[in-house]
């Protein structure tokens, strides 16, 4: 474990810049739990909100006999979609365009109900009481007149010509019938190819499940007609918007988005919720606070899923193994609803990622996005991005089986090589640097890749099956928006940075500070960070995409060079001097070629209590926009080992080495981390996360008794080392980093089972590898 280091070393610019594995600064204040999450908060006169959801995934809602319920000990009102009548609907934002051109079909989502319901779990009423308890037993006792209507809860099943309807304005369930890519290129590579490599590839559902499920407290101030919600969320100038402009439909300046600390996300907390504006105008309604904090059971239901795409994957080689081309045909499940980013996840960032780190000339992918009766879809880890990087592996892996090819040779052949930087990729994303064979090379020298063969062979004498796997990634990662650099001096003598980007488990503090530190010399010690108020905020991109430390580091690197330009007028002016003969060092302004200088929390001071000089600033504050940044490609090679007990089927990662290009790294500690989540994850949708509804509609999997996450227990040691080459597109040179470990990880440990699997006549599994689905693949084999 790191010691602490003693608050007197913050002002050490080597111990504590850019580069420095610096602890997370907000880590005493969490472990002693002192966090201060949304559910921590009790608001003056506050009440309690309880929602009734639908028990059956489809049917008319004929009714709502709430008479019962209103007349219960405590119970100050209730919300049903009647009462929402004059607000907007949750809507997507997504410009898509169905092959023939037309618009993508994407029927709003209602805060509450109307005329219908769409799945289990969706929000029918809102229930508020003087108490938690009250509310809860209300809503249980509101009645639900409900006709049954038969469910669809797979595409496939949505696609049939007698299935039954969700959306009048969605014909046959579909969302978007979407392409990408040159078909007539694509389809000339694959009639010419000496070998086509094709595999049923199914990226499976996963409930997300963050530590913290989601809690809102509405409030309304009649004077100013000023809404406030507190909630956790991903980012809470994004979220003030869409607040504001969708579903309240007021001004901006009205809405007040506030978020504390945050246990968890990974893009489920980042949009409205149908839970929102009831809370809010329950709040309006009664003139007091309303809070809500979800059950874990109904979080299975009411936040939003990942992942569930299902695709032919194709990939055309040359005699001499040079990819051609690659294609996907699938279907996606958007459940019953369009999450606002939705189908962005499973369509434009699979086709774009499936590229990763090779030389493919050109590809064609087409996914058919379907609505069906179950929880819709949103973000979740990587989004789209470890999809693709799965596909391409696999194609890889079982294409060099199937031509006698050696795995590790086959890649390095069609490696994006150094020397073709800038890379025009048939994404039509440029990739501007990244040394892909060398990344492979040094991950398999770290994990021992040739001693393999003895540690198989070890497993082997004790009766288990043992696989390695190659998970060979490149990330796109999303396009910076504007984001705020805002650097404030403090009359305590503290500096605080406001940026619009939201830590919700990351360790932005830390970080931040340090980029800070590294540009002013300000001592970690010194350091505030302010995130989570939008009324604080003149822009803000939320936290997504990995694009965090490119986004709020970039404002911080320009804000700085910003609070200098500003700090030597001041300093000018303090040390009776020329601004040109101002100096900026180690942070202090000096008077060139003299040791008279000032220190710049000094200065900072100076100028808050007034200069003599009249066109000295007033004060050194900065609030500053940085413009966006291009998307950056992280990559890396993942190398795991896994090995498999014949006898029960229980396959478990037994040994695991990362080897990571994510250019500038600012704390290595953080983004060891970071890997170490994403790897578990990763290693959870692999072979224990499964997501199953009945054929009525009902989550089977609704629970921790039915749904397996990952334990301590399914995580191997993990080795770690970095291989940067910056990237020339932002100020730091940073890559993002928070999604790699999914991207990593999914292709690295299937190739694995299955390279395990192999001498057993096995060679293909799908996720979740469950031990009954291995098991049952072993008995199948031993048949054939």
């Amino acid at each position: 474990m790191n010691a602490r280091p003693d608050a007197r070393d913050f002002a050490a610019p080597q111990k504590f810049g850019i580069g420095q594995p610096v602890p997370r600064a907000e880590d005493p204040v969490l472990v002693r739990g002192e966090g201060r999450y949304t559910d921590d908060l009790a608001l003056d006169g506050q009440a309690y909100a309880a929602f009734v959801r639908s028990p059956i995934a489809h049917g008319r809602l004929k009714g709502i006999d709430a008479e019962a319920a209103r007349a219960m000990p405590g119970v100050l009102g209730i919300v049903t979609a009647a009462d929402l009548d004059g607000y907007g609907r949750i809507a997507n934002a997504m410009p898509f365009k169905n092959q023939d051109g037309s618009d993508m079909r994407k029927p709003p989502q209602p805060s509450l109900a109307v005329d219908k319901v769409r799945y289990a779990g969706e929000p029918v009423a809102l229930v508020v009481a003087e108490t938690l308890a009250e509310a809860r037993d209300a809503a249980e006792a509101v009645i639900l007149d409900i006709e049954d209507l038969p469910a669809v809860t797979t595409p496939e099943e949505a696609a049939a010509a007698d299935a039954p309807l969700l959306h009048d304005d969605a014909p046959g369930n579909r969302a978007l019938d979407f392409r990408t890519g040159d078909r007539a290129a694509t389809e000339a590579a694959f009639a010419k190819a000496a070998h086509v490599t094709s595999l049923h590839l199914v990226n499976n559902r996963l409930v997300i499940n963050p530590m913290e499920p989601r809690s809102a407290i509405g409030v309304y101030e009649p004077e100013g007609e000023r809404y406030t919600l507190h909630v956790g969320s991903q980012g809470v100038f994004g979220l003030r918007n869409g607040l504001a402009d969708g579903v309240l439909q007021v001004p901006r300046d009205t809405v007040r988005v506030l978020t504390g600390n945050v246990g968890g996300s990974f893009g489920m907390k980042a949009p409205v919720y149908p839970e929102y504006l009831p809370l809010l105008h329950a709040a309006k309604m009664l003139g007091r606070p309303v809070k809500w904090t979800d059950l874990r059971s109904e979080s299975f239901l009411s936040d939003h899923h990942g992942r569930d795409v299902t695709v032919t994957a194709d990939l055309a080689l040359d005699a001499e193994g040079r990819f051609l081309a690659f294609r996907v045909s699938g279907v996606a499940n958007m459940g019953a609803y369009l999450n606002p980013l939705s189908p962005l996840f499973q369509t434009v960032n699979i086709a774009r990622n499936m590229v990763g780190v090779y030389r493919t000339p050109v590809f064609d992918v087409t996914v058919d996005c379907l609505y069906t009766n179950t929880t819709p879809i949103g973000a979740y880890r990587g989004a789209g991005r470890p999809e693709g990087n799965y596909f391409i592996e696999r194609l890889i892996d079982t294409a060099a089986a199937e031509t006698g090819r050696d795995r590790v040779a086959l890649r390095r052949l069609n490696h994006i090589r150094p020397e073709d930087m800038p890379y025009a990729a048939p994404s039509g994303m440029t990739y501007d640097s990244g040394d892909f064979t060398a990344v492979l090379d040094k991950a398999l020298a770290a994990a021992d890749w040739d001693g393999f063969p003895a540690r198989r062979a070890e497993s082997a004498a004790r009766g288990m099956l043992r696989g390695i796997g190659i998970g060979d990634y490149l990330e796109i990662t999303a396009p910076p928006t504007n984001e705020m650099g805002g650097i404030r001096f403090e009359a305590d003598g503290t500096v605080t940075i406001i940026t619009g980007t939201l830590d919700y488990g990351q360790g932005h503090a830390t970080p931040f500070a340090q980029v800070l530190h590294d540009r002013l010399g300000i001592p970690l010690d010194r350091v505030r960070l302010l995130q989570g108020d939008s009324d604080q905020l003149i822009a803000g991109g939320g936290t997504g995409g990995s694009k965090s430390l490119m986004a709020s580091g970039a404002a911080i690197v320009e804000a700085s060079a910003l609070v200098i330009e500003k700090g030597k007028a001041a300093a000018a002016a303090v040390l009776e001097a020329g601004p040109g003969d101002i100096e900026f060092e180690n942070g202090r302004f000096v008077i060139a070629g003299t040791d008279r200088g000032i220190g710049l929390l000094d200065l900072a001071a100076q100028v808050r209590a007034g200069l003599a000089d009249p066109e000295a600033p007033r004060s050194l504050d900065v609030a500053h926009i940085h413009e966006a940044s291009p998307s950056a490609f992280p990559n890396g090679c993942h190398v795991a080992e896994v090995e498999v007990d014949p006898e029960t089927g229980v396959a478990a990662v037994v040994r695991y080495t990362t080897v990571n290009d994510f250019g500038t790294v600012v704390n290595p500690l953080l983004v060891e981390g970071q890997i170490h989540g994403g790897v578990v994850q990763g290693i959870g949708q692999a072979l224990l996360e499964r997501t199953a509804y009945d054929e009525q509609g009902q989550l089977v999997t609704g629970s921790f008794m039915d749904y397996c996450l990952p334990r301590a227990s399914d995580s191997p040691a993990m080795s770690f080392a970095s291989h940067p080459v910056p990237a020339t597109t932002n100020p730091l040179g940073a890559k993002g980093c928070g999604e790699a470990g999914c991207a990593g990880s999914l292709p690295s440990v299937m190739n694995a089972l299955v390279d395990a699997l192999r001498p057993r006549g096995i060679t293909h599994m799908n996720m979740p590898a469950t031990p009954r689905a291995i098991w049952t693949a072993l008995r199948e084999a031993q048949t054939r």
